[in-house]
């Protein structure tokens, strides 16, 4: 009987998907509350509560490894619930997502030289040194790329394509806008970039022949966008194979006001969001960090991420 009311007790607990979405995470891989947040997209309060019955109820272990505290499933247990885990794992709804988000922050555990290039990052420019900045760092990482066949989707004036002209064998421009594409046309004339074209046209279809491009560009761009899986299907096409996708863009935050002020259509985005909409496009070899955060409130952070599209 007693077996029983455990089992029963246990079933209790399972029956809140957040505290069913940590067991299963933890039966995959120990992990620290902060890797959680990241996967789960929550609180630390909130997945600090769970964990605490899971542990309560001995569904779950921790042990300290210098600061951090890691998370396991107990393996008894697991084995124990083996049959109805498999089944909650492939009908919770976000069973998918919490895999590639897992594989994910595992992907980051491993990556210990980001986070040195961050340390180097903020280093540079933290003294001042004459003549030394990022300004120039960045025309003088520009003028090594290859001359490449590239596609600044979304270029409003295109200060970005004008810098990448310099260098590329060819830039595609490409804006909704009349009127920036007009200036940026203009602009591109008088300053003699004959290897810069200016396209009217949506982002979501780009008016790009099929690949036909080395290099797709969406820089701040995919957070104004009704339908930014669209967008990133369109530069798959536009791409040829081997080609390139490079997203610069917001992380997910909770500043409603850039809505109306900026005309935002989503507040950012995660990581193991671009991620999936990358996937989902047929691209592969993703590889995503957070490459800056403001110093002042809200600390808006911005988010790198790069892919491929397979050769045939």
């Amino acid at each position: 009987m007693d077996h029983m009311s455990s089992i029963v007790k246990i079933l209790k607990v399972l029956a809140d998907p957040t505290r069913l979405r940590l067991l299963l995470l933890l039966g995959e891989e120990e992990l620290t509350v902060a890797e959680l947040q990241e996967i789960l997209g929550m609180g630390q309060s909130r997945i600090s509560a769970c964990l605490g019955q899971l542990k309560r109820e001995g569904l779950a272990t921790v042990r300290r490894v210098g600061k951090n505290m890691f998370y396991r499933a107990k393996e008894e247990e697991v084995a124990r619930l083996g049959e109805v885990l498999e089944t909650a794992r492939r009908e919770l709804p976000e069973g998918a997502r919490d895999r590639a988000a897992l594989a994910l922050a595992l992907r980051k555990r491993k990556d210990r030289a980001a986070e040195y290039f961050d340390k180097l990052a903020g280093r540079f420019g933290r003294v001042y040194v004459p003549g030394r900045s990022w300004e120039a760092l960045s025309h003088a990482l520009l003028r090594l790329l290859p001359p490449l066949t590239v596609a600044d989707l979304g270029a409003g004036e295109g200060t970005l394509s004008q810098l990448l002209a310099r260098t590329a064998r060819r830039v595609i421009a490409v804006d909704n806008s009349e009127k920036m594409v007009e200036y940026g046309a203009a602009l591109a004339a008088e300053h003699g970039f004959a290897n810069l074209e200016y396209r009217l046209g949506d982002v979501e279809d780009p008016p790009i022949e099929d690949r036909c491009v080395d290099l797709a560009l969406f820089s701040q761009v995919l957070h104004h966008l009704p339908h930014p899986q669209r967008a990133i299907a369109s530069a798959h096409r536009i791409l040829v194979p081997g080609g390139r996708i490079l997203i610069l863009d917001l992380a997910a935050h909770t500043q409603e006001q850039v809505r109306e002020l900026y005309a935002h259509h989503w507040l950012g985005f995660s990581e193991i969001d671009l991620h999936q909409m990358l996937a989902r496009a047929g691209f592969s070899r993703i590889e995503s960090s957070v490459v800056s955060r403001e110093t002042e409130e809200p600390h808006f952070q911005t988010i790198l991420v790069t892919a491929t599209k397979e050769a045939d």
